[in-house]
């Protein structure tokens, strides 16, 4: 297993090649939450995400000028960008569903991309497959790991008296070199590994105590969405990680828009499972002083309407629901009516007459209305029945 000597060996070697991120202390999350919340800034460093400093850790090892890495889009640009530093040449193997802009953005930095399968592990055994260059693990490498440790030490150098750390989890590479970092300079901190529930392979296997592998579902936080934790990740994972928590797609959301609005900071979804985390379990943390390790934001700008939705839908500032109307002229004006006396902003109205439950004469109308939360959202559905319309919550 790796240890804090290959750490800060590690740090020495890749300092001249990354961002020292902020560590910053965040008074919004903090007040919500009813902790002390600190932002590990990830989603600042060299790429979008901390993985430069695993790739660059390794690829200063290798004496070949031809390297190869599987990838969904975050190890892909790290390894990319490193060997265009570094005078290498990078060939990256990525499943046909990771994003255009994680591709094109791979690309940019030099690498040629290669698409394979439809998920990560077919890429993987695909990359593995190839010859004539050296292969570079996302997660499962000492090198690799030692790099990713390096978070840890700065965390440590800024703060003192952390009770817990927080850190996304996919193959584990992350949160063994943090956890590995962490206990040798303070045991007492917890280091508690982050999921999301669609792909939860790790989590899985910490709690069975053996690896366990799952086909991940589709997921906001896709740059974790992993089928397999590391052998090696899973050695240092058992031995120092205290806790491992799962956490929902409405949660990520909620967290991604929270990063925006309250901390003006881009964060992709794999990187907002911690706050997500900590939004689901508010009393467990409460009073306690957090650092949650944002690990990157290259999120996928042709989604992020849909995310900012969801997120707005699960805070309670947008609610949507349907009611069936008679189909004739003042219908919808009398339902807009009603809603208006309970001061509700109607976004977008959309009309079924179709569908073969609606009966005729009938249209079925969904209404998405801006509110101030779960209790105005109620007051008006309750409006609406005192004048005889059902109206039904639509997720």
């Amino acid at each position: 297993m790796i240890s804090l000597t290959d750490i800060q060996d590690a740090l020495k070697n890749i300092g001249p090649f990354i961002h020292r991120t902020p560590l910053i202390h965040s008074n919004a999350l903090s007040m919500l939450s009813g902790s002390e919340v600190y932002l590990k800034l990830e989603n600042l460093q060299k790429t979008g995400s901390f993985k430069v400093r695993g790739a660059f850790h390794k690829l200063t090892s290798v004496k070949e000028d031809r390297v190869i890495a599987a990838s969904m889009g975050n190890h892909a640009q790290a390894v990319a960008f490193a060997a265009q530093q570094l005078g290498k040449s990078a060939k990256i193997v990525m499943p046909a569903t990771a994003s255009l802009v994680k591709q094109e953005a791979t690309q940019g930095y030099g690498a040629e991309v290669v698409l394979f399968g439809e998920k990560f592990g077919d890429a993987l055994g695909h990359a593995i497959s190839l010859t004539g260059h050296v292969f570079i693990h996302a997660f499962d490498d000492e090198k690799v790991m030692a790099g990713q440790g390096t978070i840890g030490l700065e965390i440590l150098d800024e703060l003192e008296d952390i009770d817990a750390v927080l850190v996304p989890v996919g193959g584990g590479g992350l949160i063994a070199g943090i956890a590995t970092a962490v206990k040798a300079r303070s045991p007492g901190t917890e280091v508690i590994g982050v999921q999301a529930e669609s792909a939860s392979s790790a989590a899985m296997s910490f709690n069975k105590k053996k690896i366990v592998e799952q086909v991940p579902l589709p997921t906001i936080a896709d740059g974790i969405a992993v089928n397999r934790v590391g052998e090696r990740t899973f050695e240092v994972i058992s031995e120092y990680v205290d806790d491992m928590t799962i956490v929902h797609e409405d949660s990520i959301a909620q967290a991604i828009l929270l990063f925006l609005e309250r901390k003006k900071l881009v964060v992709e979804g794999a990187g907002a499972v911690t706050l997500a985390a900590l939004l689901e379990n508010r009393e467990r943390f409460r009073g306690k002083r957090l650092v949650l390790v944002l690990s990157g934001g290259n999120i996928d700008f042709s989604i992020m309407d849909r995310i900012i939705r969801k997120g707005l839908v699960t805070s309670g500032r947008v609610g949507v629901f349907e009611v069936m109307i008679a189909d004739h002229p003042g219908s919808l004006c009398s339902v807009a009516g009603i809603m208006a006396t309970q001061r509700a902003n109607i976004l977008h109205v959309m009309h079924d007459r179709f569908s073969g439950d609606i009966p005729m004469g009938k249209t079925r109308v969904s209404f998405t209305v801006e509110i101030r939360g779960r209790k105005h959202l109620e007051e008006i559905v309750s409006a609406l029945a005192k004048w005889g319309y059902e109206a039904r919550e639509k997720a």
